[in-house]
C-alpha cells in the first residue's frame, strides 16, 4: 500500500477537500471531507454549527488513471438546539446512494451508446442489473419524443420478440432516414391509432407490400400517397424466375441439376454484367430448357422496364405505366404460372409501384435502421421488455453522433 499526504482538488469533487490518497490492491482510495460551516436545520430552520458526529461513507467514483476509484467520505452530521440531527449538504453524492453523481451520469451515458448492458457494467465495475436500472431511470427524460410525424414517413416491421409481441413496427423520416418511433406490435389497430394521433401532417407513406399496413394507413390518414418499396416488388419477379428454375432443373442430369443450383446467381445478374465464364454457364442451362429461357427473357424484360422507370419516372409516368402493361402482356403470352402470380401482385399494387418512380422514395434507410436494430438486439442477447428495447434503439440513434468521454 502506498500513501500520499497532501490536499488537492479533483474534477467533479471541487466542493470537497481530499485529505489523503492511497492505492490499495490496484484501486485508488480518496479520503475526502467538506468544509465545516453553519447549516440551516431542516426541521426548525435555525442555523447551527454544532457537530453531532462523523461517519465514514464508502462511495464508488469514476476511474482515475485507469484505476477503479473509491471515495471514503467523512460525512459530518450537525445537531440543532431543537434536537434534530441532520447530514451536511453535498452535491457530489445523492442521499442513500453508494455511487457518486458523476459515476451515475457517466454510466447512464455509456449504457446508451455502449454495446450492451453487461459490457458497460464491466467498464464501471458494477452489475448488469445496476446498469439496466440506471438506464431505466435516465432514459425516458433524455428521449426527444415526437409530437407530429413529418410529411414523408417510412414504415416497416422487424422481429423484436418482446413481451408486447413477436414483431414491432419502426417508423422513420422518409427524407432523412432518422428513426421516429417504435410501436409495440404490427396490428392494424395499433398502427391506425398511432397515425390518427400523430399523423395529421403525413402526405406520403413508404412501405413494403403489406395489406395490413396499407389498411391501417388508409383508415387513419384518408388518402395519402402510398409508395411501395422497390426491393419488395422487384423480388416477386426474381422469385418467379427461381421457381421456374427449380421446377425445370429436376429434369436435368444430376450433375447439371446440382451445378445449376450452385450457379443460380447468374440468372439474377444483369446480362451485360456477366463474366465470360458466367455467360457460358447461363447459355448452357438456358439451352437445356426453353421454359427457363423464356423465364430468363421475362426477367430481362422486367429489368429493362425497371431501368427505364428509374430514369423517366419523375417526368413521364404515363410511359412507365404503358411499358409496364406491355410487360404484363408478354407475361400473359408466356403462359407461365409463376410469372402470372407475380403480375397479379403487381396489378393489385400498381398505383403504389408507379408512385415509387414518380416520387422517388424507397425504404432503403429504414431497412438500414432495421439492420442496426437487429445488431443491438443480438448484442444484448434479446430484450424482454418492449419499453426498454424501444428506448435503447431510439436513444442509440439520437445520441450516436454525439461524442463524449466517460469512465
Amino acid at each position: 500500500m502506498h500513501s500520499m499526504y497532501f490536499t488537492m482538488n479533483f474534477p467533479g469533487l471541487e466542493e470537497v477537500t481530499v485529505t489523503n490518497t492511497e492505492v490499495v490492491e490496484g484501486a485508488m482510495h480518496l479520503h475526502i471531507e467538506m468544509e465545516r460551516k453553519p447549516h440551516r436545520c431542516p426541521h426548525c430552520s435555525e442555523r447551527t454549527s454544532k457537530v453531532h458526529d462523523y461517519r465514514i461513507q464508502k462511495i464508488d467514483h469514476l476511474k482515475m488513471w485507469e484505476r477503479p476509484t473509491v471515495l471514503f467520505y467523512r460525512r459530518r452530521r450537525y445537531a440543532c438546539t431543537c434536537g434534530k440531527r441532520f447530514a451536511e449538504r453535498r452535491t457530489f453524492v445523492e442521499r442513500y446512494q453508494r455511487h457518486s453523481v458523476e459515476w451515475n451520469q457517466a454510466l447512464g451515458l455509456r449504457v446508451i451508446q455502449g454495446k450492451n448492458f453487461t459490457d458497460s457494467a464491466k467498464q464501471f465495475h458494477t452489475s448488469p442489473t445496476t446498469a439496466m436500472r440506471r438506464f431505466d431511470n435516465i432514459s425516458a427524460p433524455m428521449l426527444e419524443e415526437i409530437e407530429d410525424l413529418p410529411a414523408v414517413i417510412a414504415i416497416d416491421e422487424y422481429k423484436g420478440d418482446t413481451n408486447q409481441g413477436k414483431y414491432q413496427v419502426i417508423l422513420a423520416d422518409g427524407v432523412t432516414g432518422e428513426p421516429l418511433d417504435i410501436l409495440p406490435d404490427r396490428s392494424v389497430q395499433t398502427v391506425k391509432r398511432y397515425l390518427q394521433k400523430k399523423g395529421s401532417q403525413v402526405r406520403i407513406v413508404v412501405m413494403d407490400m403489406s395489406p395490413s399496413f396499407k389498411s391501417a394507413v388508409q383508415q387513419a390518414l384518408g388518402k395519402p400517397v402510398i409508395v411501395a418499396d422497390r426491393f419488395h416488388f422487384c423480388r416477386y419477379i426474381y422469385w418467379a424466375l427461381d421457381q421456374v428454375r427449380r421446377r425445370v432443373q429436376k429434369d436435368f442430369h444430376e450433375y447439371d441439376r446440382r451445378k445449376c443450383k450452385r450457379m443460380k446467381h447468374v440468372f439474377h445478374k444483369k446480362s451485360h454484367e456477366l463474366t465470360e465464364k458466367q455467360r457460358w454457364y447461363l447459355e448452357r442451362y438456358l439451352s437445356l430448357s426453353e421454359e427457363l429461357r423464356t423465364a430468363y427473357e421475362l426477367k430481362e424484360a422486367y429489368q429493362s422496364w425497371f431501368q427505364t422507370a428509374k430514369e423517366v419516372g419523375r417526368s413521364d409516368g404515363r410511359r412507365v405505366k404503358e411499358e409496364l402493361h406491355v410487360f404484363y402482356q408478354r407475361v400473359v403470352a408466356s403462359k407461365m404460372p409463376e410469372f402470372h402470380k407475380a403480375i397479379k401482385t403487381f396489378r393489385n399494387w400498381e398505383v403504389e409501384i408507379l408512385n415509387s418512380f414518380i416520387f422517388g422514395y424507397t425504404n432503403g434507410p429504414i431497412e438500414g435502421l432495421n439492420n442496426q436494430t437487429k445488431v443491438i438486439k443480438r448484442n444484448a442477447f434479446g430484450f424482454q421488455r418492449y419499453d426498454r428495447f424501444r428506448l435503447r434503439v431510439l436513444l442509440h440513434h439520437q445520441w450516436k453522433k454525439r461524442h463524449f468521454q466517460v469512465g
